[in-house]
């Protein structure tokens, strides 16, 4: 959509629309919708649909024109035919002709950079390969394990107060966790680092700031690995045959750390708030008819954690959903109306349980390369969260609750809750809602296999007593024995052994 000076090559209908520049309906030049003063961008996806069908023309800050693609098939189309379109924004005509300053709001989605998701034909498959190469390293089990540790600490923090935000306190703190110790560095992770993702999404004054803050520590991090390889994802980065160089690193590990928490986040937060807001979504997972798994696909579906994605950009003139798209013309990948597209739901009420072709991780050669490590994030800590505190409830009337909302995403700013308080569990242990305080002492006919000692008398525990799953963490390789007062003890058999490896405790 070149301006010339802001003409459409679609419908010629805007004779309808409100004056040029009303700014009671948001709109600017040519009677275009501009999308950063929407109210209800839904809503305005929705005018946008009926108006000018699966791809619309909108207006960004400062009136920068651009395609919004709406249709579920159109997306798709755009995102897997790299022949036409390009994530390359140097080729973007409003940044060419001096339309887009270097100051525009937008400017940290749009600008070039050396990454794989901006890269094309052999540059974008040295880079491509390198992090799909690293991400084929990482134990997915192991993962899963560490997502529960993870989850239990947190948890641990807050389950005596009885009350807690999830968004705060959990959904902002647990894909840190998780990704810190995939990169490698996990004494990395504490509130600062997670403060300062926030910030700089956020887009404050101090941003950059906070944006240097989180480089420093990548670099840092991809310094020691190239001088002291680990089994970990930047290792494998490091020494992948591409030969990735120092900022190439840094900068592929800051979009993975970055999106991976932020679309998480995201994820998590509109999954708990699901739970807690629709009994009928509870009562499902309760009941047993959806799994933890399914609850995520269907928010994938109705609240993407990316609204949008800026930008893919036209390397020719061609069509796409009936409008003509010029050469050097910008396009949003439009995740959330392309999801709601009634072309493929028309009953949005419908559940989408097993269906995986929503658009919130993208498509083709650009398709999220870390979708498994965000699923796993939400379904393990989902889970344990509900099995710490099954009766957890929304703190706050439904209404009271607020978003923050931007063109490429929606982030709830709080979710308040309560529930009975419960003591800590080791972070090792089953998730589950007992109240035993934590640690607890084993004795010693718990942990061997030798002759049963008689169970010492009931009193408090030793100040240095080490919680049960640490002692068994203490014998990885030995007989683990059941028993209690009642009866001898037995040695775990090995489908017990087996299932206990398999669930990750």
């Amino acid at each position: 959509m070149t301006p010339e000076p802001h003409s459409l090559t679609g419908p010629d209908d805007l004779a309808l629309d409100p004056p040029p520049g009303c700014p009671a309906h948001g709109t600017g030049p040519g009677g275009l919708h501009r999308l950063h003063l929407a109210e209800d961008l839904t809503a305005l996806y929705d005018t946008l649909r009926k108006q000018y069908g699966p791809v619309a023309p909108a207006l960004l800050h400062d009136d920068v024109p651009m395609w919004v693609v709406l249709g579920h098939a159109e997306n798709l189309h755009m995102v897997r035919t790299p022949s036409q379109f390009t994530r390359d924004s140097r080729i973007w005509t409003p940044l060419r002709d001096g339309m887009v300053k270097p100051d525009h709001p937008l400017m940290p989605h749009i600008a070039w950079q050396p990454i794989c998701s901006h890269a094309e034909g052999d540059e974008h498959k040295r880079l491509r390969g390198a992090v799909t190469g690293a991400m084929a390293t990482i134990d997915h089990r192991g993962l899963r394990r560490h997502i529960g540790r993870c989850t239990q600490r947190l948890v641990n923090r807050f389950c005596e107060e009885g009350r807690a935000d999830l968004v705060d306190q959990f959904a902002e703190h647990l894909p840190m966790a998780v990704m810190c110790q995939v990169l490698g560095m996990p004494e990395e992770y504490d509130d600062r680092i997670v403060q300062a993702a926030r910030d700089m999404l956020k887009g404050t004054e101090t941003a950059i700031a906070s944006n240097q803050y989180i480089m420093d520590c990548l670099l840092r991090l991809a310094a020691r690995r190239r001088a002291r390889p680990e089994d970990d994802f930047t290792s494998h980065l490091v020494g992948h045959p591409a030969r990735l160089t120092d900022d190439e690193i840094g900068q592929h590990l800051r979009v993975v750390l970055i999106a991976a928490y932020e679309a998480t986040a995201n994820l998590l937060a509109n999954v708990l708030r699901r739970v807690l807001t629709e009994p009928g979504f509870r009562a499902q997972l309760s009941g047993g008819q959806m799994t933890v798994p399914e609850a995520v696909e269907q928010s994938l579906w109705d609240e993407p954690p990316f609204s949008t994605v800026f930008g893919y950009f036209a390397k020719q003139e061609t069509e796409l959903g009936g409008q003509r798209i010029r050469r050097g013309d910008g396009l949003l990948f439009g995740i959330a109306p392309g999801n709601v597209d009634p072309r493929v739901r028309p009953d949005l009420a419908a559940d989408m349980r097993g269906n995986r072709s929503h658009l919130a991780f993208g498509g083709g050669p650009h398709e999220c390369p870390g979708q498994d490590i965000g699923r796993a994030i939400a379904d393990v800590g989902v889970d344990a969260l509900l099995m710490r505190l099954p009766d957890i409830q929304l703190d706050c009337d439904e209404d009271a609750l607020r978003w923050t909302e931007s063109i490429a995403s929606q982030h709830l700013v709080e979710l308040p809750v309560r529930f009975t308080p419960r003591s800590p569990q080791a972070v090792t242990a089953k998730p589950s809602p007992g109240t035993a305080e934590v640690p607890q002492q084993r004795t010693p006919w718990e942990i061997t296999g030798g002759p049963t000692a008689p169970a010492p008398a009931a009193g408090p525990a030793p100040a240095a007593s080490r919680p049960a799953a640490a002692a068994e963490e203490a014998v990885p390789g030995g007989p683990v024995t059941v028993g209690g007062a009642d009866g001898p003890a037995r040695p775990e058999g090995a489908w017990r052994r087996l299932l206990r490896w398999w669930r990750g405790y």
